[in-house]
């Protein structure tokens, strides 16, 4: 058995669905190592989960004791030594090649695999698939599991008939809609009038959600293309159970810090806003167009998100955790700033 086949035995790697076993295996660390190379170290708190796919390693305690561990063993279906900090030194007996692992990234796809089995159980019926994919989505992945039991036991069927109107721009935000079967279009009235198309959405995908956390009026409208259902959250419940895990807000002090450590630092203010004065090193991605240009981002890398008043930016912080990436808002945006540091030197007026 070849490396990459054995990692689809080992435990619990054996109990991810092919597509959560794909998405886990594309982030393994395959390493090769010598005669005598020590893997790891007692008393090593990493967060991976180690396994040994080829050779044979001795488990050495720091008292002396030893004993010998060879990959075709049933023990090496396990990680090795996983309870933190480690009791035993990992040392390469023979030729070795080993996996490693993020244990944090293993556990949730493990909770999310799981809790989706649970969840397709509990609904029936045969179009569950929307479920899977929904899950998938990286927003989701960020929710506790206790968040998204609540959230399916809230979510309530809505019809949609071809041409109906779903949600219309102006109007006050009410709930958050998942897309379970059929597409939807998103446009957008300009202010001469002119109608433009924004977005095409079909099963898995949602929609709804900034009014909701920027607390303004729909700024599009929504209309179904062909008859299906959707999946309703009210307002109240979108906050509790989606709104407040997924954005994180920050003081100024913390975020000096991060951008000192390399975080990438957004203002979701217009370009009027920005020109007249910014925080130094922001770059300028105004909300309206921050979906397009979304995908652009480094997701390697994490991001402060700030506007005027916080209300902007907690939108923001949404729409790009929805698309994976690590996101934080910052604590009442520039007026915050400007109130509790009047002398802030990062400030920039123009």
């Amino acid at each position: 058995m070849t490396p990459p086949e054995r990692l689809h035995a080992l435990i619990p790697l054996n109990a991810l669905g092919r597509e959560n076993l794909a998405a886990l295996l594309r982030e393994a660390r395959i390493t090769r190592h010598a005669p005598e190379e020590v893997l790891f170290k007692a008393g090593d708190t990493d967060a991976d989960s180690i396994y040994l796919l080829e050779g044979e390693i001795s488990l050495v305690r720091p008292n002396g004791f030893r004993r010998a561990l060879a990959a075709e063993s049933p023990d090496a279906l396990y990680p090795l030594v996983h309870l933190k900090p480690r009791q035993f030194s990992g040392v390469a007996k023979t030729p070795v090649t080993v996996a490693r692992i993020d244990s944090a990234t293993l556990d949730r796809l493990l909770t999310m695999e799981q809790f989706c089995a649970y969840e397709v159980e509990e609904l029936g019926g045969e179009d569950t698939d929307w479920v899977f994919r929904m899950m998938q989505q990286p927003c989701f992945q960020k929710v506790p599991a206790g968040n998204l039991a609540a959230l399916f036991q809230r979510l309530e069927p809505v019809t949609m008939a071809p041409r109906q109107v779903i949600i219309r721009q102006g109007d006050a935000g009410d709930a958050y809609y998942l897309i379970k079967s059929g597409r939807v279009a998103v446009t957008r009235k300009l202010a001469d009038g002119k109608v433009v198309p924004v977005a095409e959405l079909s099963a898995g995908s949602a929609f709804g959600e900034e009014a909701l956390i920027s607390k303004l009026p729909r700024n599009a409208t929504v209309i179904a293309l062909e008859a299906g259902e959707l999946m309703r959250l009210s307002a109240d419940d979108f906050e509790k159970l989606l709104g407040q895990p997924l954005v994180r807000w920050i003081d100024l002090d913390y975020a000096q810090e991060m951008l000192k450590a390399g975080t990438g630092l957004i203002d979701v203010r217009t370009t009027g806003e920005f020109a007249r004065g910014a925080i130094k090193g922001a770059i300028n991605l105004p909300l309206s167009l921050l979906r397009r240009c979304a995908d652009d981002l480094d997701k390697k890398r994490p991001w402060i998100i700030y506007c005027q008043t916080g209300n902007r930016t907690a939108a923001a912080a949404f729409l790009l955790a929805q698309r994976g990436l690590e996101v934080a808002g910052l604590i009442g945006g520039l007026d915050g700033v400007a109130a509790s540091h009047p002398e802030n030197p990062n400030q920039e007026q123009a």
